[in-house]
């Protein structure tokens, strides 16, 4: 069998920032824009992730678009289901960011117990590759908590909480080129961070100028984001840069 995952490259990332920052517009289309709701939104968004889900843990092999998607749709889900817990259940931005936390760290210590790795280069089982994806949607999900809280209760702003991510995202590329800490620990915490980057940044692109944005609304927004994240795809796809190397074992 070929790897089911992609390479961990510059695009690698840049496609993640786009994914998660569409996800955050997308998520505010389908919950605000449109009215649908916090609650049905989150079923409706949980479901569709599910089938796709579904679908790439049946894949034998590496599909960019499947993967991408199943991506997207944990970004878009988990923006409906933090503003959910957040606004919905008043939990507020910090408790909701704690349980989240929480959450992933459990979701972290049972896939190393079960696998004795966190290492995305070694997601060599179905169910390693479930904790693959737990552990995604439960990130994407703590990081639209934490970017709400970065963005409306620490007073920096939409654009001083993405710049505040950034910094930390820029540190963390630093410790990777000039430190010997774990690559699979800066992985994942590059990995938490770049959706609240995602999260802040789409509010700073949707929101109004008169709640510190820069008004382009969900629908332009979304559409750019999703033509950005579709190029990319195609271009490493072209460029044989989008899967790695090694094989896998059979599930």
């Amino acid at each position: 069998m070929h790897s089911k995952l992609p390479r961990i490259t510059l695009a690698f990332w840049i496609m993640k920032i786009s994914a998660t920052t569409l996800g955050e517009t997308a998520g505010d289309l389908f919950s605000m824009t449109l009215k649908v709701g916090y609650a049905v939104s989150s079923m409706v968004l949980l479901g569709i992730f599910l089938l796709l889900l579904t679908a790439q843990l049946r894949a034998r092999r590496f599909h960019p678009f499947l993967y991408w998607s199943v991506i997207l749709a944990t970004s878009t889900a988990g923006t409906t289901l933090s503003d959910y817990m957040d606004r919905t259940l008043g939990l507020g931005y910090a408790t909701g960011s704690m349980i989240l936390v929480t959450l992933l760290v459990a979701v972290l210590l049972v896939w190393r117990w079960n696998t004795g790795t966190l290492s995305v280069t070694d997601v060599h089982s179905r169910k390693a590759e479930s904790f693959y994806w737990a552990a995604i949607l439960v990130s994407n999900t703590l990081g639209t908590a934490l970017g709400d809280y970065l963005a409306d209760s620490s007073g920096l702003g939409f654009a001083g909480g993405a710049l505040l991510i950034g910094s930390l995202i820029a540190l963390i590329v630093a410790a990777h080129f000039w430190t010997r800490i774990s690559p699979v620990a800066l992985f994942w915490a590059a990995f938490v961070l770049t959706r609240p980057f995602g999260a802040t940044f789409g509010d700073l692109l949707t929101k109004t100028p008169d709640k510190g944005g820069l008004g382009f609304g969900t629908i332009g927004s979304s559409l750019v984001l999703l033509a950005i994240l579709v190029g990319l795809v195609f271009w490493t796809r072209k460029a044989h840069l989008d899967v790695a190397d090694e094989p896998v074992q059979p599930a």
